[in-house]
């Protein structure tokens, strides 16, 4: 029963694997070969990565860390992609400033700590979030100093199997040789019919994190992750914010019993929902942005009005410009690049990593893939379990989670055990007045193996952790209640949850 479930499972990447036709690889690299009049750039490396982030970086350094020459391109003219430049970075930094002072304006007061005025300066605000960018990025500059990685900048694009040549950012090109070539170019933001971003009025989390003034209405399409914690951080520093979504449900990834405790908690810091929703028509002629909406289903139609509209409907594969086609790389209906168990794609000497390959668009996932890629091409043995790739929303509140819903498990037909533990009988979490959220164990009711945890609680992304080591290991839910578990802590909630899971808690 488990192991079917885990097949099931909806984040897991499903090995593809694809016939190699060397015959008509070797026709391809040979007529590229005979027609290319660039200037070819320095002796061949034995590995190449098409792009500069968190997959692409990551496999680059693991690749000079095994010994393997290696020269990693990056468009941007800056390392980190997507998620350093304008991601996973400046968005934690500016939920944690918009928490810092949503903290000032509503929990000092009741901790003795008065002001006679708190106010947002938001240049200031974005200051700090630009320097933790630049700083980052010239940290893994540093690092490819260190591990002797060679950089290009500029955007590469095949001319064979084996050479990617580079427009440079001076205008000239260079054509760099690899027996080994990665893409890791990343994904882009998922655009919707009829909507044009601008970045100004209609903008992608790229403009939402640039904002020169605080909106005072915020209509985010999308309730996923990355409209949740955008329109946290507009919400706490003063917007009225409204979240649109066709779909019935917020994070429909998420536990469904976590997730409906999670949406009452954002609409009590004032965020409204509209769901079972799609936009049908935009006005942008005003001052603001005037949406059509209509029930997803059909029905009366209704307007709504704000000064900035967030696109947030997800992020789709970037291969764009590359040529794949022109060398025969494979990729699915939905642009997806189709690998093998082994990260490589249907050209031999061709591999492909993170959001460009089916399974969890996330950076750390990219990491994995990366390191895992580069340990095949180096003739060892990688592993990716897609399974234990933990998932979180970086709200306050944040919700993490790894492993199997209770929804999955329902549906897997197997027989488990639930058992939770609210923070509010957390003795640290009462301390410190924060006391909002719950632990989740699900465990096999046979075999006591833990089979997902899903976590609502302030830096319920660090909590996670001890679960995703749990899952890795094979571990039972009395193996965590078990463990001492230092007092007083929030991780005391994830050991009691556990005791609640196989037997029963103390504290509650």
């Amino acid at each position: 029963m488990v192991m079917a479930m885990a097949m099931a499972s909806f984040g897991k990447r499903k090995a593809l694997l694809l016939s190699r036709n060397l015959c008509k690889s070797n026709l391809l690299r040979s007529s590229f070969s005979s027609s290319r009049t660039f200037a070819s750039g320095s002796e061949e490396n034995d590995v190449v990565v098409i792009g500069g982030g968190p997959g692409g970086y990551v496999a680059a350094i693991k690749a000079a860390q095994l010994g393997l020459k290696t020269t990693c391109i990056e468009k941007r003219g800056a390392l980190g992609g997507t998620c350093l430049n304008v991601g996973c970075i400046p968005s934690k930094a500016l939920l944690h400033s918009s928490h810092m002072y949503h903290e000032a304006m509503h929990a000092f007061p009741s901790h003795g700590v008065k002001f006679s005025k708190v106010e947002v300066d938001l240049p200031a605000m974005m200051a700090q979030k630009d320097k933790a960018v630049s700083n980052l990025t010239r940290g893994i500059e540093g690092l490819f100093k260190k591990n002797k990685v060679n950089y290009v900048k500029g955007f590469g694009k095949f001319v064979s199997p084996t050479e990617v040549i580079v427009d440079t950012p001076e205008g000239g090109n260079t054509v760099v040789k690899g027996k080994n070539i990665i893409i890791a170019t990343g994904s882009d933001v998922k655009s919707l019919p009829g909507i044009t971003i601008d970045e100004k009025k209609i903008v992608s989390s790229t403009g939402a994190l640039a904002l020169s003034e605080i909106p005072k209405k915020l209509i985010v399409i999308g309730a996923g992750y990355i409209g949740l914690e955008m329109g946290s951080v507009w919400a706490r520093l003063g917007s009225e914010v409204t979240v649109v979504e066709f779909a019935p449900d917020i994070v429909p990834s998420m536990d469904s019993e976590v997730r409906k405790q999670f949406q009452r908690s954002l609409e009590k810091q004032k965020m409204k929902f509209m769901l079972k929703t799609k936009v049908v028509g935009v006005d942008t002629s005003g001052g603001g942005v005037k949406l059509t909406l209509e029930p997803a289903a059909g029905g009366e139609q209704s307007t709504l009005e704000a000064d900035v509209v967030l696109v947030s409907a997800g992020r789709i594969p970037y291969t764009a410009g590359l040529g794949l086609d022109a060398i025969g790389v494979q990729t699915d209906k939905v642009g997806r690049i189709t690998v093998n168990e082994r990260f490589a794609t249907s050209v031999p000497s061709i591999f492909a990593i993170g959001d460009v390959i089916p399974g969890p668009m996330l950076a750390h996932k990219a990491e994995e893939d990366g390191v895992a890629c580069v340990e095949f091409i180096a003739g060892k043995e990688g592993h990716v379990d897609y399974d234990m790739v933990p998932g979180v929303v970086y709200t306050h509140p944040e919700v993490a989670s790894v492993g199997k819903t209770e929804d999955q498990v329902k549906a897997a037909g197997v027989a488990y055990r639930v058992g939770k533990f609210p923070f509010m009988a957390n003795s640290r979490a009462k301390a410190i007045d924060d006391a909002e959220g719950v632990v989740k164990i699900l465990a096999d009711k046979e075999t006591d193996k833990i089979l997902g945890v899903h976590i609502m609680a302030p830096n319920a992304g660090e909590l996670i952790h001890e679960a995703v080591l749990a899952l890795q290991y094979g571990a039972s839910s009395e193996d965590i209640a078990r463990t001492c578990h230092a007092h007083p802590t929030m991780s005391e909630a994830v050991k009691e949850a556990a005791m609640a899971t196989y037997d029963k808690p103390i504290h509650i």
